[in-house]
């Protein structure tokens, strides 16, 4: 049995839509029953529980050969540091006392360091905790996820920008949530011999320029890239609705990688995707 958290977010549907094409048996992981409707039509089992409820993941967990961790954004909490502490706790709780051979964590690139990285510190958090389980670990240091700039499109169709809080120029690493789920839906059905941290990535990597050009090729009509200063992120993230202490934290991650302290640690095995960027921007355009 393989077991799948987030199971209707983006990763996490797309580990358990893989493993189920594989014909693999498996249990999503969901807070409301409802929205996980179409899982059992397809034979996956489903669990109830928090994020929180060490008891409940304990039980969901249950006999799990591999299960799929992670934790969820938390974008419009005043302060998702403090909000994913007991989080962290009850996965790792629930990790130790169900005893699961095999847990692969989405974490973050930078996870290594314990702060100065913004929301990322959670993760690294989140890894130092499931070192003290005994499951194998497969850790997948994701790089930046091409779907957040699924969030600009609608400024590019009605306002001809695209909106950036990083050096418009820079080249990094890029990868899509489907390539994430596609990676730990095989990194589940094949375990390695030992405990692993995979450093994901898209097929090239692209820098904010790229990916305005790909956008305007896709949608037919120019873009211009609006990049916003390091001094100037935080009040611009704050603008856009986001939660003081969530824009500040967003803010120090941009600062980050723009500076290279969000970067590959290099003991990572380096993992591309498959999905070009072109592909990713099409799932957001209005009408898909």
């Amino acid at each position: 049995m393989f077991v799948v958290t987030g199971a209707t977010g983006k990763t996490g549907a797309v580990v358990a839509e893989t493993l189920l094409a594989a014909r693999a048996p498996v249990r999503v992981v969901v807070r409301d029953a409802a929205k996980a409707a179409p899982l059992p039509r397809r034979g996956a089992a489903v669990a109830v529980a928090a994020f929180d409820d060490a008891p409940a993941l304990t039980r969901a967990f249950s006999a799990a050969r591999g299960v799929y961790l992670m934790t969820p954004p938390l974008d419009t909490s005043p302060d998702m540091i403090a909000e994913r502490k007991p989080m962290i706790a009850a996965l790792a709780e629930a990790a130790t006392d169900a005893r699961p051979a095999h847990v692969v964590a989405l974490s973050s690139i930078g996870a290594q360091h314990a702060a100065g990285t913004g929301p990322i510190a959670s993760l690294h958090d989140l890894e130092q905790q499931l070192r003290g389980t005994a499951a194998k670990l497969t850790l997948l240091r994701a790089s930046y996820f091409a779907d957040n700039w699924g969030d600009v499109i609608p400024v590019a169709l009605a306002q001809g920008v695209v909106p950036t809080t990083l050096a418009p120029d820079r080249k990094r690493p890029m990868v899509s949530t489907r390539d994430i789920g596609r990676i730990a839906a095989a990194a589940l059905l094949d375990p390695p011999a030992q405990s692993q941290i995979l450093g994901l990535a898209g097929p090239v990597d692209l820098s904010p320029a790229d990916v305005a050009a790909a956008l305007a090729e896709l949608i037919g009509k120019p873009v211009q890239l609006a990049p916003v200063p390091p001094g100037e992120r935080e009040a611009a993230l704050r603008a856009t609705g986001l939660p003081a202490r969530t824009a500040a934290l967003y803010a120090e991650m941009s600062d980050a990688v723009d500076s290279g302290f969000v970067d590959y640690e290099g003991t990572e095995i380096i993992t591309r995707g498959t999905e070009p960027i072109a592909e990713t921007l099409r799932r957001y355009l209005p009408g898909n």
